[in-house]
């Protein structure tokens, strides 16, 4: 987790073909998966957060090893960074307006 503001922009840029000044929020975890670092622009310029866990790991969630990215719902976001394993949870199935910069196929559930 040595990359800062310019490689965390090429990250979001190159690798996973997503425009960084999207306003999106990226996550990215170490391969220990106990530090984390968050990137998002907000309109003015580009916030950099980070966290070490003083122990355990972030519980990831699972994928394919194909899949480059893997998005999240805010409400996942915030249980993945408070530590809830998203294997163990169950979304209910509600209501959400569709925004016309989100995809259908990330407000799914199971």
């Amino acid at each position: 987790m040595r990359k800062g503001f310019n490689g965390l922009y090429g990250l979001v840029r190159d690798r996973l073909e997503c425009d960084p000044t999207s306003g999106h929020v990226f996550l990215f975890t170490n391969a220990r998966r106990n530090r984390l670092k968050l990137i998002v622009y907000d309109g003015s310029g580009l916030w950099v957060c980070a966290k070490k866990l003083d122990g355990g790991r972030f519980r990831w969630p699972q994928r394919d090893s194909t899949i480059k990215k893997i998005v999240l719902t805010h409400e996942e976001l915030a249980l993945l960074l408070g530590g809830i394993d998203l294997t163990q949870t169950r979304p209910r199935e509600w209501y959400r307006k569709i925004t016309e910069n989100e995809p259908a196929e990330s407000l799914k559930t199971a």
